[in-house]
């Protein structure tokens, strides 16, 4: 099967709706609202980083762990979810440790940008794309992801407070959409599967 752009284009946009950085601005302002630091470029590399790690070897990293990828999606849909209900509510959840003030790692390059829907559809692709196309993809939508990070507060303040309240909100009940959803796709298999194994 030969590289074509049209081939690449398919796994581009894929990768760009399954992100959804652009949807995610406000969960990404409303952490900087809270005095944690959002590091571009750490945040970017190890999404990416992530990324490619799984498109080379998800089924086994996960499995060294004895961790299969519906239990991995689980996971994510929970962290997920609590953003969600931060956002919606208004509430803290989430508190950092004494002398952390990142928000990078957690929950920006994960599960936000390299979450459990990125890595499961990254899994899937590899049976219909070639592992070179997958591989571009991935990096233009690291690319596209650094670039609306570093302008997020650029984005905010056109927006406005006013605004980004009423986003937030909105985005907020999609993030929990997505995590219940997420959820349940995921927690069935996993009860049907053990139900099977006894």
């Amino acid at each position: 099967m030969a590289f074509d752009i049209t081939q690449l284009l398919s796994v581009t946009l894929i990768l760009f709706g399954v992100i959804d950085i652009i949807g995610s601005i406000p969960i990404v302002l409303d952490i900087k609202n809270k005095g944690i630091k959002i590091e571009s470029g750490k945040a970017t590399i190890v999404a990416g980083a992530i990324m490619i790690i799984f498109l080379f070897f998800g089924d086994n990293v996960l499995g060294l762990f004895g961790v299969d990828i519906r239990s991995f999606a689980v996971a994510g849909s929970l962290i997920l979810f609590f953003l969600g209900i931060e956002m919606v509510l208004g509430i803290t959840l989430f508190k950092e440790t004494e002398g952390t003030s990142s928000g990078s790692i957690v929950p920006i390059a994960f599960p936000i940008i390299a979450g459990a829907g990125t890595m499961t559809t990254i899994i899937s692709l590899r049976a219909e794309y070639l592992p070179s196309s997958i591989l571009i993809g991935i990096l233009i939508n690291v690319l596209v992801v650094y670039i609306v990070l570093r302008s997020s507060n650029f984005i905010g303040r056109k927006i406005g407070k006013s605004g980004m309240a009423v986003l937030r909100k909105v985005f907020g009940i999609i993030l929990l959409s997505i995590a219940i959803k997420l959820f349940t796709e995921n927690i069935t298999t996993l009860i049907a599967i053990t139900n099977d194994s006894i």
